[in-house]
């Protein structure tokens, strides 16, 4: 059974790394006593070393231990005897291209379908979908493929933020872009805003947090999913 949290963010204003978090990950990873952290999304270009120890604090918290995949020499085995797994935020383009340049997509998919318990936070949460292609990040490289995990049924657009009719911004809104994304494509997208994540319990997924999502079906009008609704497309 599938057990994941999706999260827009690994940290609200002021707050500490996934401490808004750490009693659904208490909860999450409660039979774990080891979490594989995949920072491959490498944030700002930290290196994995250090992205893995600013990992492993939050989850010194909740008495877990955090190994980066960067330290085993067979990652594809380390996916298979993970007890957790944790795919950190950066950037989107560079962390689809190496799980695809590593042969790795196919592993954690499978070890999320068999029930290994999974957060992803940004990045993370995007690769959670069919493909990343609603991302906000620069392409800084080219991925060998657009398509994802797959293990929900629909795209992610993290840090979503709904379009302000007082700003002098000229660029496009998210709510836009997404727009434009479906003049081309059918998959319905979740706008998921700062300080809320979806919680996927086998096939049945919450939406959980504090402010509503927005939903982006090809055809019809956006419309708003209300914290603790359950989201079915």
């Amino acid at each position: 059974m599938k057990k994941l949290i999706i999260a827009s963010t690994s940290t609200l204003y002021k707050g500490s790394y996934l401490g808004y978090l750490q009693q659904e990950l208490e909860i999450l990873f409660k039979d774990a006593q080891e979490v594989l952290f995949i920072p491959y999304a490498r944030p700002g270009g930290i290196s994995h070393e250090n992205y893995t120890k600013i990992a492993a604090k939050a989850f010194k918290n909740i008495g877990k231990d955090l190994r980066g995949i960067h330290t085993f020499k067979n990652p594809t085995q380390a996916i298979e005897n993970a007890q957790g797994i944790f795919t950190g935020g950066g950037n989107t383009f560079l962390l689809v291209q190496q799980l695809h340049d590593n042969k790795l997509l196919a592993p954690i998919r499978k070890a999320i379908i068999d029930g290994a318990p999974y957060l992803g936070t940004s990045a993370g949460s995007n690769i959670c979908g069919i493909t990343m292609q609603n991302t906000n990040d620069m392409p800084i490289v080219y991925p060998s493929s657009f398509n994802t995990l797959g293990v929900l049924p629909f795209n992610i657009n993290a840090h979503y933020i709904e379009p302000d009719p007082k700003t002098t911004h000229m660029g496009e809104s998210r709510a836009t872009r997404i727009k434009e994304y479906h003049t081309q494509n059918t998959t319905a997208v979740v706008g998921l805003p700062e300080g809320s994540w979806l919680e996927v319990i086998g096939d049945t997924i919450t939406l959980k947090g504090n402010p509503s999502a927005r939903i982006f079906e090809k055809g019809k009008e956006p419309y708003l999913l209300e914290t603790g609704a359950i989201l079915s497309l």
